[in-house]
């Protein structure tokens, strides 16, 4: 394994010995009187299995459950049906090594209006945004094949079709789809009530919701506390910051290895929503975090979601996402380092601290000393809104500039597997970097990709640099 995993006990208690709102200790980890009681973590996902579909020329095409579909044998699906709300769909299969050669399409009903939608395709090519081969994360065993999810709002009806590439290749006679296709159906949920703020406890007596500090379960406490001391306890948002104070702040926040004699390039530190903010449930990933040694690049691309989002649901979104990267994928947490959506609000992504070297898992082969920026759209045929460049530009002037790397240079990555690049061979990428530099991949989508000359200038120009 790449990374190095730091313990949830020793960052949830260590980190905060000094402060005067410190963790407890494990044994003294019990809800104080008058202590918030325990609510349900919000969000649910629903798996259903697909089914071979049959002859397609006695179905009625525009009625739901009897939509035409090509006469191809390789072909599964769910007729329309019923179901419990949802906002975010995408389908799995049981082995990660395998890809989906074919096309998959959902057509939903939203419940405001109850008119079904018309046929939507997913991005099927999603196993690049994984962790690295020889990754702990990729070996759990909970690894599934998946799709990009993509973000239908609120909907209570489905129905789905999944047809093989004919020029695929068959694994076995007839079978050219992967084994064990299912639809997976998320609900986001609503975030947690103030006087909970991660909504995450279980139920009186369950070690999974012991409290940490009243209001907070260890596990909350234990990502909150890997932000400090850039933020206060249970802090939903990380202030923003001039060029003078992120550079004070990054020296304190140190320890004594950046000093402010060493004058580094750090640019202005953005506004961060964190985890509580965006109502993680902290339940879901798994405990402690996984480091890597530093960070030499960014690499961006888009969630492949859609654009369907109002910015207010951004936070749904990317709960969604969470769920289906962590309960639908089997993944230890979100793949993403941050998030960005297109008002250009920026998200805490992978737990473990904004201005840590977290590895994440984004770009398969280069997860080892980078960081993954997502933003949350679809940006092929979509220009990307100048607050969402803008974004990007502050977020990697200010993360690269703590690891000392220039937004306009290049830096020298090791392969761990992928596409383009054999295992163990040194890669010259740009600092700032889309997916698709690393692996043959449409991520981040054109016109995103087309924007990363003038995220490079304005990160530099917003570091100091000459």
């Amino acid at each position: 394994m790449r990374g190095y995993l730091a313990s949830s006990i020793g960052v949830a208690t260590a980190a905060v010995l000094a402060l005067p709102l410190a963790l407890p200790t494990p044994a003294m980890a019990l809800a104080s009187p008058g202590a918030a009681a325990p609510v349900t973590p919000a969000g649910s996902t629903r798996s259903l299995p697909l089914a071979p579909l049959g002859p397609a020329a006695a179905r009625t095409p525009g009625v739901p459950g009897m939509s035409a579909s090509p006469r191809l044998p390789e072909t599964q699906g769910l007729a329309a049906r019923e179901v419990s709300t949802f906002s975010l769909v995408g389908v799995v299969w049981d082995d990660a090594s395998r890809r989906l050669d074919g096309r998959v399409q959902v057509r939903t009903r939203a419940v405001a209006t109850g008119a079904w939608s018309p046929w939507q395709d997913v991005e099927t090519h999603n196993d690049e945004h994984v962790a690295d081969p020889d990754a702990a994360e990729r070996g759990s065993g909970r690894v599934r094949g998946a799709t990009a999810p993509l973000w239908v709002g609120a909907s209570d009806g489905v129905e789905v079709r999944v047809q093989a590439d004919p020029g695929a290749a068959a694994t076995r006679a007839p079978a050219r789809l992967p084994s064990g296709l299912r639809i997976e159906l998320v609900d986001p949920g609503e975030e947690a009530p103030a006087s909970d703020p991660d909504g995450k406890n279980g139920a009186p007596g369950d070690d999974k919701g012991e409290m940490a500090a009243p209001g907070m379960s260890m596990e909350a406490a234990e990502s909150s506390a890997a932000n400090l001391p850039h933020a206060s306890l249970g802090a939903s948002e990380i202030s923003a910051l001039d060029k003078a104070d992120s550079t004070a702040d990054a020296v304190y926040a140190s320890d004594g290895e950046l000093t402010a004699a060493a004058r580094p390039y750090i640019g202005p530190r953005p506004r961060i929503v964190t985890r509580k903010g965006w109502g993680a449930d902290e339940r879901l990933r798994e405990k402690g975090f996984v480091y890597t040694k530093t960070v030499k690049a960014a690499f961006v691309h888009h969630s492949a979601s859609g654009n369907n989002y109002a910015c207010k649901d951004a936070p749904a979104v990317l709960r969604s996402l969470y769920r289906y990267h962590v309960v639908s994928s089997g993944w230890r947490d979100l793949g993403y380092n941050f998030a960005v959506d297109k008002c250009g609000t920026v998200y805490e992504g992978r737990a473990g601290g904004v201005s840590k070297a977290v590895l994440g898992a984004h770009t398969m082969g280069f997860n080892t000393d980078s960081m993954g920026v997502a933003v949350i759209g679809s940006y092929s045929s979509t220009s990307p809104p100048a607050a969402v460049v803008d974004a990007v530009a502050r977020l990697t002037a200010w993360k690269l500039g703590l690891f000392g790397a220039d937004p306009r240079g290049k830096t020298t990555l090791t392969s761990g597997g992928g596409n383009l690049y054999a295992k163990g061979r040194g890669v010259r990428l740009n600092v700032i970097s889309g997916h698709r530099d690393g692996f043959a991949t449409e991520c981040p989508g054109r016109l995103l990709y087309g924007k990363l000359p003038t995220t490079r200038t304005t990160s530099a120009r917003l570091q100091g640099r000459p």
